[in-house]
Parts: structure tokens; C-alpha cells; sequence
């Protein structure tokens, strides 16, 4: 994960570096996602999210796109 000051420093690195453009969220939406994604990992019974799990979070925090797609 990187994290950018604006969308301009995003395509000046993309640039710089040869890279395509990959996905993108605000820091607010990255913090929530975190919290969705990790909030029950040390319960003893946790378990890795299931595709349809890990769609629905992305789905609810709009994060869409042929980056977040599972397939």
C-alpha cells in the first residue's frame, strides 16, 4: 500500500515508476476497511473471509472496479 498527497502525485509516480494505476481509496475508507476486514481476527473461532464475504466489503465501502474483482 502507498499513500498520496493528492490525485496528481498518484499519476506522477505512476510515471515515474512504469506503473499502471491500480486502485485507490481516501485514508477514511482504508481505516474502514481495515476495520471490516480485521475487526474479528483474534477471536479463537476467526477465519478467513470467503470470496462472497470479501465482495460484500468492497461492495459496501464502493470500492469497484477490476481491481477489487475476486475472479
Amino acid at each position: 500500500m502507498l499513500l498520496f498527497r493528492s490525485e496528481e502525485h498518484i499519476e506522477l509516480w505512476c510515471e515515474q515508476w512504469h506503473q499502471s494505476r491500480g486502485g485507490t481509496m481516501s485514508l477514511d475508507t482504508c481505516a474502514k476497511l481495515a476495520f471490516d476486514w480485521y475487526h474479528d481476527r483474534l477471536n479463537p473461532n476467526g477465519r478467513r473471509k470467503t470470496p462472497e464475504e470479501a465482495k460484500g466489503i468492497f461492495d459496501a465501502l464502493g470500492l469497484s472496479g477490476a481491481f477489487w474483482s475476486l475472479t
